[in-house]
């Protein structure tokens, strides 16, 4: 590798990290070599920086366009392409969480959607549905409550994530106020609910 001492260490960490997010090394040291670098780079520079074959840069920068974690880039009289990442972190996240569940929570949730309009036809199977009614109406409680975060603007967002477990006293403040939805009073209020 041709980088400083340090951002080596970041790149290499994220290239051991990646393999534990399902990407390969190689996009992974792409991707913190993009994070990290003041300006936009062509396969040519990563090639040059990291040490690693035209091939693996390319296939590497097409996952990362695929994943949209990375932005195409022209140089005027400059026929190569280049590339970078957002500058802003927190639409870096968005992005990932919003793929993330394109491809792991979206496909997840059609199945067991299809599954639980099935009859079963055993105890067995009654027993399994149930336990994949209870992942369907999770996943279905998070994916809500993941559109109406992603409605919120970056500082409401930060507001949210300090809270921590600050959040147990505005609900119980709320459930002094009015009936909470979801909540233990209002399930105990409503017939539907016994």
């Amino acid at each position: 590798m041709n980088l400083p001492p340090l951002v080596q260490t970041f790149v290499l960490h994220f290239g051991e990290m990646g393999s534990r997010w399902g990407i390969n090394r190689t996009v992974g040291q792409i991707y913190a070599l993009l994070y990290l670098s003041k300006e936009p780079l062509n396969a040519e520079d990563i090639v040059e920086r990291l040490g690693v074959s035209r091939s693996n840069v390319s296939m590497g920068l097409k996952e990362l366009q695929a994943w949209n974690l990375v932005r195409l880039q022209h140089k005027p009289g400059d026929r190569r392409d280049y590339f970078a990442t957002p500058d802003d972190i927190w639409q870096i996240v968005r992005t990932l969480v919003e793929e993330r569940k394109k491809r792991e929570i979206d496909p997840t949730m059609t199945l067991l959607r299809e599954v639980l309009m099935q009859e079963p036809a055993s105890a067995e199977e009654r027993h399994a549905q149930e336990r994949m009614r209870d992942m369907h109406d999770l996943f279905e409680l998070l994916t809500g409550w993941y559109a109406d975060v992603q409605r919120l603007d970056t500082e409401r967002l930060v507001q949210l994530l300090t809270l921590g477990s600050k959040v147990q006293k505005i609900l119980e403040m709320k459930d002094r106020l009015f009936v909470v939805p979801g909540s233990k009073k209002s399930r105990r209020e409503d017939p539907k609910e016994k």
